[in-house]
């Protein structure tokens, strides 16, 4: 048992620090989960979507070979 709080804190202190904790990070989830669904909404997470989904479909004749070719001389 510490004789000062200065010693370290008492399991009532760590208790409720952790459930503080706790409670930020279901904050923090449940806010990014909110900027993630407005993104999705959005005009730019629309583009993005259909950019990743003609990426999936493209066929590239290049498959396998780097983007950049570097060349000598």
């Amino acid at each position: 048992m510490a004789l000062c709080s200065c010693f370290g804190s008492s399991k009532a202190q760590r208790e409720a620090d952790r459930l503080e904790s706790e409670d930020a990070r279901a904050k923090a989830a449940e806010a990014a989960r909110i900027r993630q669904e407005k993104f999705e909404k959005s005009a730019a997470g629309r583009a993005v979507r259909a950019q990743i989904a003609a990426a999936k479909q493209s066929n590239s004749p290049s498959k396998g070979e780097p983007v950049l070719k570097w060349q000598m001389g």
